[in-house]
């Protein structure tokens, strides 16, 4: 085993850290950035904590290979950057070690990071996205608990509309209450009022019962004949409702309702799909010539008139058609009489319909299947790409943190969502032109990681010759001397006019 010098030590120690750290905040950031386009969704679903647990790891784990890309950027650029605010960088630098080797068991730990992203986009997130939106399609359809309204009806029971005059002792008492049965399904037949009521649950909340106390209930019963309805008034002190609270317990749909999505497949299989989806579009495009023959074809001897056809025929004669004369004398010259003429036209115009018609709908669904053919070749590279991007964000954090040269979270941040921002805007930018086939898949998948990696190229090489494009002094020298340039370049002009 080759020993690890005290430097690689101390540039991996200082590096693991924050690296962890910035990878939980990140994914939290993130998870909490997703959770809230489903908030209104899931508030009032008394399906319990460990299913909303599960539901957050899962995402948690399909939003890893855009948090890793971030936390490496952001870890580097606090790692070097407190290494070269204490000088600690510098002193290193002054032993005879280039910038190259400090950079190395990071690069390693990056390229390390990389091959798992990579894996993990494989093989986990499809896992984990199965699994989460599953459980979230789950949460969405269960009802949301019993949550009365005072002053308001609500219908969330099945079959019955309910409202309360007035809450208390944490809802569970309830005053002057009004309950409409419309199990029957007869309309407002059926009422129930009371002065209060007492409401909790039995058989581990699978059922309701509310005891209602001091109150009436009123009921239309139709016997025999419409006009024979008879008025049923009760009166009592004390009684019981019981409801059934199976409408609000979550619904377990299986996970093979999802497993067809693009999301939820490995590499292998976005490939497979996307040849067979290529190979279907080249089958549609052959068919096209096959089937449109049956529009081109028409026998003069079936246009040959019957006595059944005398009126058909007059209707079509009065159609108003123009032709060029050349087409129409081409028929004359072909003996065909004027009679079958209008025929021929309409049939004329009706296979010229059906065929734009065969068309238009033809063109939509070649273009459906390319557009899926993208996006599994998007799905396919966004795994490739969002991968690479970690070690082409080391590139980027570890060189410019040496030579910014502030750690802490202040600068780091900063620059962090900056080239985060760029690095995101540039993959949706490119998967969008993608999707609609502005560029090929390729190009706008990888264009983005093209384009950080050549700002990582770039600041490389400016901190291997410790370069001071972030030093505030040198712009300010510059200014000076700009402005001085300047000034003395009016004063002359002042002097020859």
């Amino acid at each position: 085993m080759i020993r690890i010098k005290i430097i690689d030590k101390l540039v991996l120690k200082s590096f693991l850290g924050p690296f962890f750290l910035t990878y939980a905040v990140v994914v939290f950031i993130l998870l909490i950035h997703t959770m809230m386009g489903y908030v209104e969704e899931l508030v009032g679903k008394d399906v319990g904590f460990v299913v909303f647990a599960k539901m957050l790891m899962y995402f948690s784990m399909s939003l890893t290979p855009l948090a890793l890309p971030l936390a490496v950027l952001l870890s580097c650029l606090i790692t070097f950057g407190n290494l070269g605010e204490h000088f600690e960088l510098t002193a290193i630098k002054s032993a005879g070690i280039s910038l190259v080797r400090v950079l190395y068991p990071i690069g390693v730990f990056a390229a390390i990071i990389t091959a798992i992203a990579l894996w993990f986009s494989d093989r986990v997130v499809p896992y984990a996205n199965l699994k989460a939106y599953s459980t979230l399609y789950n949460i969405r359809i269960t009802k949301a608990s019993i949550d009365l309204k005072e002053g308001a009806f609500y219908n969330g029971l099945p079959g019955y509309s309910i409202k309360v005059a007035k809450k208390e002792n944490d809802g569970k008492l309830l005053r002057k209450v009004m309950i409409y049965n419309h199990t029957a399904n007869k309309g407002n037949k059926e009422v129930i009022l009371a002065d209060s009521a007492y409401m909790y649950t039995i058989l581990d909340g699978k059922y309701l019962v509310m005891e209602l106390f001091k109150g009436r209930s009123y009921s239309d019963y139709i016997e025999g004949s419409a006009n024979n309805t008879q008025f049923l008034r009760h009166e009592f002190d004390h009684t019981k409702m019981v409801f059934s609270l199976s409408a609000f317990e979550m619904s377990e749909i299986p996970d093979s309702l999802f497993v067809h999505h693009r999301m939820m497949k490995t590499i292998n299989e976005l490939e497979a799909d996307a040849d067979s989806l290529s190979s279907q579009v080249v089958n549609l495009k052959e068919t096209i010539p096959q089937n449109m023959a049956a529009y081109f074809t028409y026998h003069l001897e079936e246009l040959r008139p019957k006595p059944t056809d005398t009126l058909r025929l007059r209707a079509a004669s009065n159609e108003a058609i123009e032709l060029p004369k050349e087409f129409l004398d081409s028929l004359k010259r072909r003996s065909i009489p004027e009679s079958q003429l209008a025929i021929i036209l309409q049939r004329a115009v009706g296979q010229a319909r059906g065929v734009k018609q065969f068309l238009d709908m033809r063109e939509k669904l070649i273009k459906d299947k390319e557009k899926e053919v993208r996006e599994h070749l998007i799905e396919k590279h966004r795994k490739y790409t969002y991968s690479l991007a970690c070690f082409i964000m080391f590139l980027i954090g570890a060189p410019l943190g040496a030579i910014i040269k502030k750690g802490g979270l202040g600068v780091p941040i900063l620059v962090s969502i900056v080239f985060f921002i760029l690095f995101y805007a540039l993959s949706m930018t490119g998967e969008k032109w993608a999707k609609d086939g502005v560029v090929s898949v390729f190009w706008g998948m990888w264009t983005s990681d093209f384009i950080l990696l050549a700002f990582g190229l770039f600041f490389l090489q400016k901190a291997r010759n410790d370069s001071r494009m972030f030093d505030k002094d040198i712009y300010i020298h510059y200014f000076r001397r700009l402005g001085q340039r300047l000034r003395g370049k009016s004063q002359e002009v002042v002097q020859e006019a």
